[in-house]
């Protein structure tokens, strides 16, 4: 494959991770229900060999691109004049949508319209977790998330502070255990980074090289989840251990932290305080843990797994759009 992919623009910090397969890169912007409507730099630079398009220029591609991805039903709509393989990313569990977006129809019909859109428009699916995948039917077709270390700067952990970076966190309150969160790390500083308009004084990073410096100065990253509706880790907390913060949450089972090697866990809000508070005090344990939570984002969430498992999910995609084009020739 050394052709073009077109890629509808959302999940910044995933789509970044397209450049692993150092292929041209076209970005659909300017689409609504987005935050933004342009390329969102805070968390990322535009990759390399990426350009940014509008969905009519997309539509006027004439050359048939390598694969379509796609994140929601909704762009496989947008794009089902243009002819070639199509894959659609899960990034949400079933459940957790429902939730936030306060929906009313059943999760089971859910499940079953996107099954037969997919089947009717010969998309391949694959998603970012297992947890994810299973929550729509697709329990199998998994393609992990990954963070690289050697691209973070150093760790200080010079601010006893802890940090959690997340968007709209008030619109995913019961999904991130938002009023746990506050129990938890009541009376300790923690730094919100991120999209959170209800808070006063709360931003986003103004782009990736700030986030790096952000994430190097801090002493711990916090991420708190509801089992079921979230995974115990979401890209930021790959992001955060890639640059050495040990991780700090509620009990999950889909959670990548050792209890008191790469980070520390409790669903206790009173222990968890302690946890905080502990780190806070030894700068030189905070460091042991982030060590060893870069070691856990080599060995589970590579790059290598990351390409191959997408380079495999295309090519998945390519195969099923073949055989319903001699299908129809047929």
């Amino acid at each position: 494959m050394n052709g073009r992919i077109l890629v509808l623009n959302c999940h910044e910090a995933w789509i970044d991770q397209l450049r692993l397969l150092d292929q041209p890169l076209d970005i659909v912007v300017g689409l609504p229900g987005r935050h933004t409507l342009q390329w969102d730099a805070t968390s990322r630079p535009v990759p390399p060999q990426a350009r940014l398009i509008s969905l009519p220029e997309a539509l006027g591609v004439r050359v048939p691109y390598d694969c379509i991805l796609a994140h929601n039903l909704s762009d496989l709509l947008d794009t089902r004049s243009l002819s070639g393989p199509r894959l659609l990313i899960i990034h949400l569990t079933l459940e957790g949508m429902i939730v936030e977006q306060k929906a009313t129809v059943p999760a089971a019909e859910y499940r079953r319209a996107v099954a037969q859109y997919t089947e009717s428009v010969c998309a391949h699916v694959v998603a970012v977790s297992s947890l994810k995948g299973k929550s729509w039917g697709f329990p199998n077709l998994v393609v992990p998330l990954t963070a690289n270390p050697t691209e973070y700067l150093p760790w200080t952990g010079e601010l006893a502070r802890g940090l959690r970076v997340s968007s709209f966190i008030l619109r995913r309150a019961r999904t991130l255990r938002w009023e746990f969160h506050q129990r938890a790390f009541a009376g300790i500083p923690v730094s919100l980074v991120g999209h959170n308009p209800e808070f006063p004084g709360v931003r986003a990073s103004s782009n990736w090289v700030e986030l790096k410096q952000i994430l190097s100065r801090h002493r711990f990253f916090i991420h708190t989840a509801e089992p079921g509706l979230e995974d115990g880790y979401n890209m930021a907390t790959l992001e955060a251990m890639a640059a050495g913060l040990p991780v700090l949450g509620n009990l999950h089972p889909s959670s990548p932290i050792i209890q008191g090697v790469n980070g520390l866990l409790s669903d206790d809000p009173a222990e968890l305080n302690l946890f905080a508070r502990g780190l806070l005090a030894d700068r030189g344990l905070a460091g042991e843990m982030g060590r060893a939570a870069q070691r856990t984002v080599r060995d589970q969430f590579s790059g290598a797994a990351f390409r191959e498992g997408m380079l495999q999910a295309i090519q998945v995609a390519r195969g099923k759009w073949q055989r319903s084009q001699t299908v129809v020739l047929a």
